[in-house]
């Protein structure tokens, strides 16, 4: 049996049931007053009657807490609310976004879920917001390698072109071998941008590797070691013995991993404006820290995507661009 067959991704009263077990594990809670044992659930509740919907719609997933008297879903609160889409197409488009290697892009959306480009465009940014990570937990540690590269992606909005990255968005790439990747946009790659950011993200008992940029040259002194490369010279790899251990000089991992997200900006999305830069990196960033190498099927990266669905709401009212 598909995957897509699943209840939930068909049926509104599975999809609340579904979100509800994920969100809600100990039971519902009142997002206003917190209570979790005061409130009952209100069934046959009914949306007003409209021409569309002459009887109205029925209401899933409606609680009314007995200490505060307000009513409320599983949706309040999280990148749902304030959504007139159905839950279960909700849950449609976070399956589409987690499993799919280089994204997906909104006019595809829009065309599966049968529902208008706008409305596409601005549930996968509010699917993006959820994939976002708040750990700042420093990556690596003793034993293990964390490689830090930049790139070039896209225009300047008003920035004549030139020779070079100039007229482009500059990204900043952690990754940490076997492990996690953390992106940053940055305004320029100079030693005062990087180096805060290494080191607040980067443990000094791991082994740091980059390449010949002068950004990392003082900063690489503060952890266990610091190799490069030479990619001027067409050096891309070389393999040291140290203690008895073979140690592979590379910045590889994270050069793969520029490879998927240019992949998907180029070749699925297509543009992207410099204020939405930062979610998009939160998108690649959250599938290649939940691959499948790591042990993480598609039906679990959704369910982290859902859970990162509470508390964040995403604000922008702006423009809709073509992606």
């Amino acid at each position: 049996m598909s995957v897509l067959n699943r209840p939930y991704f068909h049926d509104e009263a599975a999809a609340f049931d579904h979100v509800e077990s994920i969100l809600w594990p100990q039971g519902p809670v009142c997002p206003k007053c917190g209570s979790i044992e005061k409130h009952y659930k209100l069934v046959g509740v009914r949306t007003k009657a409209n021409k569309k919907n002459p009887e109205g719609l029925e209401r899933h997933g409606l609680y009314k807490c007995s200490d505060c008297r307000s009513q409320f879903t599983v949706r309040m609160g999280t990148i749902f609310e304030e959504s007139h889409l159905p839950l279960h197409k909700w849950l449609q488009a976070i399956h589409l976004l987690c499993s799919s290697k280089k994204g997906i892009s909104s006019h595809q959306l829009h065309r599966v879920l049968e529902c208008t480009y706008k409305t596409a465009w601005f549930l996968s940014h509010r699917i993006r917001e959820a994939m976002r990570s708040d750990n700042f937990t420093p990556m690596g540690g003793n034993g293990k390698t964390v490689e830090a590269d930049e790139t070039y992606i896209g225009r300047l909005k008003g920035v004549t072109h030139t020779r070079g990255g100039r007229h482009k968005n500059m990204v900043l790439t952690l990754v940490e071998r076997g492990g996690i990747a953390r992106s940053f946009h940055i305004d320029s790659a100079t030693v005062a941008r990087v180096i805060p950011i290494v080191r607040a993200n980067v443990a000094k008992e791991s082994q740091l590797m980059t390449d010949e940029s002068n950004a990392y040259t003082r900063v690489g002194r503060e952890f266990a070691s610091h190799d490069t490369v030479n990619h001027g010279d067409e050096e891309y790899g070389r393999t040291e013995v140290r203690d008895g251990a073979a140690v592979k000089i590379n910045t590889n991992t994270v050069e793969g991993y520029y490879s998927i997200f240019k992949r998907g900006m180029k070749g699925v999305y297509q543009h992207c404006a410099e204020h939405h830069l930062h979610r998009y990196l939160a998108e690649f960033d959250f599938r290649y820290s939940n691959r499948s190498a790591l042990g993480v099927e598609d039906g679990a990266r959704a369910v982290t995507a859902l859970l990162g669905a509470k508390g964040k709401r995403l604000t922008y009212r702006g423009p809709y661009p073509v992606t």
